[in-house]
């Protein structure tokens, strides 16, 4: 399209908008015009490798696909495709009679503050939010169109011969880096191979988001939301749902921002435990999203020297996320009350592969097996014996199989009973990984007092509950003690050390 009618949809687009200040932002793709209450996306008129958006046409088909890809998370904030056309008068008029000029998506405006990747930045980004956002991708990916003839070892591959173009081309990063980071990743896939095959054909290879990072969730109308999902290749959005996963956990794990990327992981498995079994894949998968963000920065980088450090960290990362890093368990047990559940979230990205452990609760996977949500109290009969039985011996069975999946586990449990603790050791030796069993030692009266203030949480326990499993005892206690009547910050602080330890010994048996 010539410059001066490019200029003249621009001043249409602003007089549509109307007064205020009106913002003009350039991507590589589009031109975004932000206004007071809404926004115009169009398509820059640019043919490039992998899109081609040269006619009026061909954006026109664009923007008509983006809005129905993004309508399926963001309805509320995609309102439309607008037409512009040219008149008989000469004129340009939105969604007139005449020949098509160009297309643009109308979409709501959102606060910038509310951006996923500004919370980060800002320290704002909350657990309470991200477990939120958990919940919307894994019932997105729900939703998402099953593809059984893409996806697998195969289009993996085509991934990563795409980044070796890429960093080949680049002077940003030295040659033997390049073969070293190149030859791990084909390692890599060679050993991966087999359980992306098998994903593709149990469904897991879905039309998704794409693109999914922080800079494409925002808080809207209350809620995480994501948005500008890839619409101009359905072929690169169609893929395993954990890779789509995967650029979320990266960027947080990027962000120094673990803990919730371990946050964001354990919530959206509690609301699609048949994602566990693909766990193994997930440092993989992260480093091939990082691998794409480092070429993508050294791309622009020219003269840049800090797109040249973002391209370099990007790179770091992803060779960080493909070395061995070992599997093992740990065991966080004590009475209710002495604060498993929070020294199990506090330590458990710290525990294995990134973006670090599952999180095994007997309280959520009791819930769970109620149907019920975690913050819903259930009957006394919920606690029978040989229900508790059913969820730890559950609970071991989840463990030793993602053990065997090469990814590090918390288990979270009051563990009092001698046979249990056993047990748990033994799935331990039968996956063939280092095990720590880890005991809160906590007052009585402290015991009490904290179940008693709970609110909104996965625990049932009581104080009358407390005071039966005290009078029953735990006999002798072999797990390593730690006195969990401290502050957080201390408890936590022991038991990551405690941590580090094992990590220490199972690094060396690599």
């Amino acid at each position: 399209m010539a410059d001066d009618v490019r200029d003249e949809v621009i001043a249409l687009l602003r007089a549509e908008l109307g007064g205020g200040e009106i913002r003009l932002v350039r991507t590589h793709i589009s031109l975004v015009l932000i206004g007071a209450t809404r926004v115009f996306k169009l398509k820059r008129a640019v043919t490039l490798p992998y899109l081609d958006f040269a006619t009026p046409r061909l954006r026109l088909a664009a923007c008509e696909r983006e809005l129905a890809l993004n309508r399926r998370t963001a309805p509320a904030l995609y309102r439309g495709v607008r037409r512009i056309t040219c008149e008989a008068d000469g004129g340009l008029r939105l969604d007139g009679a005449g020949e098509l000029v160009d297309a643009v998506v109308e979409m709501a405006r959102f606060d910038e503050a509310g951006l996923f990747d500004a919370m980060a930045q800002a320290g704002t980004l909350t657990p309470a939010l991200v477990a939120g956002l958990a919940e919307r991708i894994a019932s997105f990916h729900a939703l998402a169109a099953p593809r059984q003839d893409s996806g697998g070892a195969a289009a993996m591959a085509a991934v990563l011969a795409v980044n070796a173009r890429a960093f080949r081309s680049s002077r940003v990063f030295a040659p033997d880096a390049l073969a070293r980071l190149e030859a791990s990743f084909q390692d890599a896939l060679a050993r991966h191979a087999p359980l992306l095959d098998a994903r593709g054909r149990a469904g897991m290879v879905r039309l998704c988001h794409g693109d999914l990072h922080l800079r494409n969730i925002c808080l809207f109308a209350g809620e995480p939301t994501l948005f500008d999902g890839l619409e101009f290749d359905e072929a690169l959005a169609t893929t395993d749902v954990l890779y789509d996963l995967a650029f979320v956990l990266m960027d947080l794990w990027h962000r120094g921002l673990p803990a919730l990327a371990n946050l964001l992981l354990n919530r959206y498995l509690d609301a699609a435990p048949e994602q566990e079994a693909g766990l193994g894949l997930l440092p993989f998968l992260m480093a091939v999203r990082a691998a794409v963000r480092a070429h993508v920065a050294a791309a622009q980088a020219g003269e840049d020297a800090d797109k040249r450090a973002e391209a370099l960290s990007y790179a770091a990362l992803a060779e960080a996320l493909l070395a061995p890093q070992p599997a093992l368990l740990i065991a966080v047990g004590g009475f209710s009350g002495s604060g498993k559940s929070t020294v199990a979230a506090a330590l458990s990205h710290a525990v294995g592969p990134a973006p670090g452990a599952r999180i095994l609760s007997s309280d959520r996977l009791r819930k769970q097996r109620f149907g019920v949500s975690a913050q819903t109290r259930l009957p006394q009969e919920a606690y029978r014996p040989e229900v508790s039985a059913e969820i730890y011996a559950g609970l071991m069975r989840r463990a030793e199989t993602i053990l065997r999946g090469g990814h590090g586990v918390v288990a979270d449990a009051v563990f009092d009973r001698e046979d249990e603790r056993a047990r748990t050791a033994a799935v331990a030796q039968a996956a063939g990984v280092p095990f720590l069993g880890l005991w809160l030692d906590v007052p009585q009266d402290a015991l009490a007092a904290r179940v008693a203030a709970r609110r909104d949480d996965p625990s049932d326990a009581t104080p009358a509950v407390v005071a039966a499993q005290l009078a029953r005892g735990a006999g002798p206690v072999e797990w390593r003690r730690i006195a969990g009547e401290g502050g957080i910050a201390a408890v936590g602080a022991a038991a990551l050390q405690a941590v580090a330890q094992a990590q220490a010994v199972a690094q060396a048996m690599v």
